[in-house]
C-alpha cells in the first residue's frame, strides 16, 4: 500500500529518513555527488533557515510498506509571489523510484497543499535559497553532477513529472570550457581596458578571507540587486543576504573572487569554485572525521572551477560591465590548476548572457528544466 506521510520537521526520525532518501536511491551512481547531510538537516531546520520567516514549505515521503519510495516538498515563496503579482505554488526535492503512481501521489499532494493556499500554479523544481540548484536534469547524463550547485536525477524523471501534467516554463543550460583554448574576442578586452581607464568601472581583488569580511554584507547586497531581471529573481531578505554571505564565506577562496566596483559601490562580480564533487562522493556527507581534510586537499588538486556566481548590474550591462566581467573570468583561469570550466545554470531568459556564451564558444552541455502546471 502506497502513502504520502507529512513530515513533522521536529522529528529527528522524520528528518534523518527525508535526507537520506536519496543515498539509497542514487547509491553507487558516479554521476551523483551525495549533499553534505548538515547542509540537507539545515534546508528543513524552521529555526536556522531564513526563508521559513517570511514562507511556508510542507515535506512529504511516499512510503510503499514499510519502505520510503519517494519525497517532495510543497513551498509557497511569498515575497516572490508578491513581487511578480503571481499566485505560484513551487515542488522542489522531488525523488522517486520508477513509478507513475509514487510521482502521480507526490504530486497530488502537492497540488491539494497548494490550492488549500489560494494559489493557482505550480512550478519546480525551485527551493528556498539562491544556493538550491534549479530544474530537472533533461540532458548531460553523462556528466558528473557540479557539486550541489545543481540537481542531479535519473533520466527518467523527466516523464515521471510531464506525465503529472507539467510543461516546460524555463531551461537552465551549463556550458563547458576547455581552458586550453578558450579565448575571448580580442575586442572584449580592449573594451574591458578603455572602461577601466576611463574609471567608469574597476576590479577589486580579494587576497584573503579577511578582505572578503570587510566588504562581505555590499557583496550580499550586490547579489540580491544583480538579478533582478531574471526569471527567478526575488528581494531577498535582510537575513537571506547574510545567509548567503556567511555560505559564501564558507566556500570562497578569495583568489577567484573579482568584484567589479563604481566607484564605491559594487556592481558587478565574478565568483569562481573549485569542484570538490570527487571528495564529496567519498566522505558521503560526512564532513567528520575526516571529510573537511578531503574537501580541504581536493581544492588544491581539482582541474575542474564552477562559475556560479557572475553577475552585473543591469545598469552597468550596456557600459562595459560585460566585458570587463568576462575578461576577468579568463585572467582568473590564466596561470591557473584549471584545466576545464563551467558556467553553472544560465536561465534561458538571461538573454543576454546566453548570447555571449555562444559568441564566446561555450559549449552547452547540459540542461535542467523547471517545469510549470496550472491547477
Amino acid at each position: 500500500m502506497l502513502t504520502i506521510e507529512k513530515l513533522d520537521t521536529n522529528n529527528k526520525d522524520h528528518v534523518r529518513r527525508f535526507t537520506r532518501l536519496p543515498f539509497r536511491l542514487y547509491a553507487g551512481h558516479p554521476q551523483w555527488v551525495p549533499p553534505l547531510l548538515i547542509d540537507s538537516e539545515t534546508q528543513l531546520n524552521r529555526e536556522k533557515h531564513p526563508f521559513f520567516e517570511h514562507s511556508e514549505v510542507d515535506f512529504f515521503l511516499a512510503v510503499a510498506d514499510g519502505k520510503d519510495v519517494g519525497r517532495i516538498a510543497a513551498i509557497e515563496n511569498k515575497p516572490f509571489n508578491e513581487y511578480h503579482d503571481t499566485r505560484k505554488a513551487q515542488f522542489y526535492f522531488f525523488d522517486s523510484e520508477d513509478d507513475q503512481e509514487i510521482a502521480g501521489k507526490l504530486f497530488q499532494r502537492v497540488f491539494e497543499w497548494s490550492h488549500a493556499r489560494g494559489l493557482d500554479n505550480v512550478v519546480g523544481p525551485k527551493g528556498i535559497s539562491p544556493f538550491d540548484g534549479y530544474g530537472i536534469q533533461t540532458e548531460g547524463f553523462e556528466h558528473r553532477q557540479m557539486m550541489t550547485m545543481m540537481n542531479f536525477n535519473f533520466s527518467y524523471y523527466p516523464k515521471l513529472v510531464e506525465a503529472a501534467g507539467f510543461s516546460r516554463e524555463v531551461d537552465f543550460v551549463s556550458c563547458y570550457i576547455d581552458t586550453s583554448t578558450f579565448q575571448l574576442p580580442e575586442r572584449i578586452h580592449s573594451i574591458a581596458e578603455r572602461v577601466q581607464k576611463r574609471g567608469t568601472l574597476r576590479v577589486l581583488k580579494l587576497e584573503t578571507k579577511k578582505d572578503l569580511r570587510k566588504i562581505a554584507s555590499q557583496v550580499g547586497q550586490a547579489y540580491n540587486k544583480a538579478f533582478v531581471n531574471n526569471w527567478e529573481y526575488y528581494p531577498l531578505s535582510e537575513r537571506e543576504i547574510q545567509f548567503v554571505v556567511d555560505t559564501l564565506m564558507q566556500v570562497l577562496v578569495p583568489r577567484l573572487a573579482k568584484l567589479i566596483v563604481h566607484e564605491q559601490d559594487i556592481v558587478g562580480f565574478v565568483l569562481g569554485f573549485p569542484d570538490i564533487s570527487a571528495a564529496m562522493q567519498r566522505i558521503k556527507g560526512k564532513l567528520l572525521p575526516f571529510g573537511i581534510v578531503d574537501i580541504l586537499l581536493e581544492m588544491r588538486r581539482t582541474d575542474w572551477i564552477s562559475f556560479n556566481g557572475a553577475g552585473i548590474l543591469p545598469e552597468y550591462q550596456g557600459r562595459g560591465g560585460n566585458a570587463l566581467l568576462y575578461s576577468e573570468m579568463v585572467k582568473t583561469l590564466g596561470n591557473s590548476q584549471f584545466k576545464h570550466a563551467e558556467l553553472t545554470q544560465v536561465a534561458n531568459t538571461a538573454v543576454q548572457m546566453r548570447n555571449d556564451l555562444k559568441n564566446l564558444n561555450a559549449k552547452e552541455y547540459k540542461n535542467h528544466r523547471v517545469y510549470s502546471r496550472d491547477i
